[in-house]
């Protein structure tokens, strides 16, 4: 089932990924996480394989982190701590990749999706591809460096507009302007012209970049901070609360009744944190 969630093929040492979970707009789920962990990883050891193309099943890239398919009721300490390492961990896959990665967004990225994505070496973005990082309008922190590389890479203000309550959602155009992705192109183009630039970074032996001026380091104690802080508003009352509406407003009753559990109670847990 694994293998089936994520999509591999290789062709002139460019290993192409493709998330392929659309009836569920490719979220992450614990599962697909796990395939796509795992396809990263072989994509690593692959000496036949120089960059990797990271992409979607149309019509999402990806709608970002399932939270109701990750978070499991626990003790309100464990809780804290499995969503630190959980978050920490995730983008730590991306900031120590070997290889140079090749995003090709297809279509709509949210959350953590786009935040791993600039991780990435660059951004090619199909014309239906939307960004939207909108940590500031669910009430929690940035994630994924965030907090650092987008004020460095954008500006101030277009960093605030992305990641605060604004929660501004640029299109592929709109993400070329500023400088979040590197190529925008007509959507049948995309994995062809995807192609071709990692065709090209693999016959001139690129090595992998980060984007930015911090070294890996900084970024890995962004990171970690940025989980510890994240931790904190996942557990606070608005998140909580605002997951139940979002939820049970979708008709998913169960996860939607996890979540407002965890707000009812949270007087009698948060004390145990």
């Amino acid at each position: 089932m694994t293998s089936e969630l994520v999509l591999t093929s290789t062709r002139n040492r460019v290993t192409t990924l493709t998330m392929n979970m659309p009836a569920r707009l490719n979220g992450w789920t614990g599962p697909m996480m796990e395939a796509l962990m795992a396809a990263l990883a072989r994509a690593a050891d692959d000496a036949d394989s120089a960059v990797v193309i990271l992409t979607g099943a149309d019509p999402y890239y990806c709608a970002g982190v399932n939270l109701s398919g990750v978070l499991q009721l626990g003790h309100p300490r464990t809780l804290r701590a499995l969503i630190v390492e959980h978050n920490k961990a995730l983008f730590e896959v991306f900031l120590r990749f070997p290889k140079p990665i090749l995003v090709a967004a297809n279509g709509p990225a949210i959350g953590a999706s786009v935040t791993s994505a600039v991780l990435c070496d660059a951004i090619i973005a199909s014309e239906r591809a939307t960004f939207s990082t909108p940590f500031g309008a669910l009430g929690i922190t940035p994630e994924g460096c965030s907090s650092a590389l987008f004020p460095q890479l954008f500006g101030e203000q277009v960093a605030a507009r992305l990641l605060g309550a604004e929660g501004w959602k640029p299109t592929g155009t709109q993400a070329h302007e500023i400088g979040l992705a590197e190529w925008v192109v007509p959507h049948e183009q995309l994995l062809d012209e995807a192609q071709r630039i990692a065709e090209g970074w693999a016959d001139e032996g690129r090595a992998r970049t980060l984007r930015g001026e911090f070294t890996r380091e900084q970024l890995e104690a962004v990171n970690a901070e940025e989980s510890e802080a994240l931790a904190d508003a996942f557990l606070a009352s608005p998140f909580l609360a605002g997951q139940f509406r979002f939820l049970w407003g979708k008709k998913k009753r169960g996860p939607a009744l996890m979540f407002l559990t965890l707000q009812v109670t949270r007087p009698l847990w948060s004390r145990l944190l």
